[in-house]
């Protein structure tokens, strides 16, 4: 069942939640919506659940209008960031209401329910009640409970918010086998970029009611539509500057930027990720910032470093291998030349221009 959205406005009162947004979900795909809190994509989701009415725009699944249809109708699952479980239900009484209040016979819920628990991986609990369960079987119990009345999609705000970070990846590898197996289209919203792009097929990045970006977790990381995805995706060193005759210049850095041969000064941002600058303790033959390193966290599998440039008044941000961070013997208040391998730049009314070294 695929999902169509076309022009969706939503206001409440004065804010526009949602701003004229379009976007199609494929049948079977996992979609995240992915944003910073009060970018729109919660109640883009009620929208698509029929939760919340858009006051302009139309929602389909396959080609069939359910823009002004209940939730009931629509026939969807929904999961909440809290479970919403009945404490007073055992865990099969949990997975099984959607069916009882449909008043499906004990023959049909039983044997549904069985099967959901061992698919949730909750089998031999049915017994228990939610108190009984750790946060992430409850958030399984509620994941069983959307599926038994066999949705025409599952939609799932902020699933693994209220869980701690080990339960979190280990409940993101489970969904992403559990859609392996139902193959139902999917939709999810959340903030953690790892989370969404270790699970989606797609990722749609929405800032203030609008969608900035649509695309695989591969593309959107890999080519950002705007200095807000670039930004948003993950840590970034930001480098400020002007675009001259093909060249961008971002204080003693010098990225070639033929987009803009033109000999009119424009300003102009760079944005650099941590494992895509190199370091050296002599100045490189290309341009480099001198720093100094105020902070080395070698821990993980990648030795951090913060190093202070005073000619840009900041720390950057560096990642190195474990290798290189050994073969050059660093320490804290060390000197050294800093030079990007990989800089995106942006210059206002163009698309980002990646430089590769």
């Amino acid at each position: 069942m695929s999902i169509v959205i076309k022009n969706l406005t939503k206001r409440f009162g004065s804010m526009v939640a949602l701003n004229d947004v379009c976007f199609e979900a494929p049948a079977g795909e996992l979609l995240a919506l992915l944003g910073p809190s009060g970018s729109g994509k919660t109640t883009l989701l009620r929208v698509i659940a029929g939760l919340e009415f858009a006051d302009v725009g139309t929602v389909k699944f396959e080609n069939e209008d359910v823009t002004h249809r209940s939730p009931k109708e629509r026939q969807v699952g929904f999961v909440f960031q809290h479970y919403a479980l009945f404490r007073h239900m055992t865990v099969f009484e949990n997975v099984a209401f959607g069916l009882r209040v449909r008043h499906r016979p004990n023959s049909e819920v039983t044997p549904r329910v069985m099967q959901l628990l061992e698919l949730v991986r909750l089998g031999g609990l049915e017994k228990r009640y939610p108190s009984q369960l750790s946060g992430g079987q409850r958030q399984r119990v509620a994941l069983a409970r959307a599926l038994a009345v066999q949705p025409r999609m599952l939609l799932l705000d902020e699933p693994f918010g209220a869980l701690d970070a080990k339960v979190r990846a280990e409940l993101r590898q489970w969904l992403r086998q559990l859609h392996e197996e139902i193959h139902v289209t999917t939709v999810f919203v959340t903030h953690d970029q790892e989370e969404a792009f270790e699970v989606a097929d797609r990722v749609v990045v929405m800032q203030k009611g609008r969608i900035e970006q649509s695309g695989s977790p591969q593309e959107v990381f890999d080519h950002p539509a705007s200095p807000f995805v670039m930004d948003f995706i993950g840590n970034v060193n930001v480098f400020h500057g002007r675009v001259q005759h093909g060249k961008a210049h971002m204080g003693s850095l010098q990225i070639d930027y033929p987009d803009y041969p033109q000999a009119e000064s424009r300003e102009a941002t760079a944005y650099v990720r941590p494992h895509e600058l190199d370091v050296d303790k002599a100045p490189f033959a290309k341009s480099s910032i001198c720093g100094r390193i105020t902070q080395v966290n070698p821990a993980g599998s990648l030795a951090k470093l913060r190093i202070w440039s005073d000619e840009f008044g900041m720390a950057l941000n560096v990642d190195l291998d474990h290798d290189r961070f050994s073969a050059l013997g660093l320490a804290s208040g060390d000197m050294i030349y800093v030079s990007p391998r990989r800089a995106r730049v942006f210059v206002p009314e163009t698309t980002e221009v990646d430089y590769s070294i």
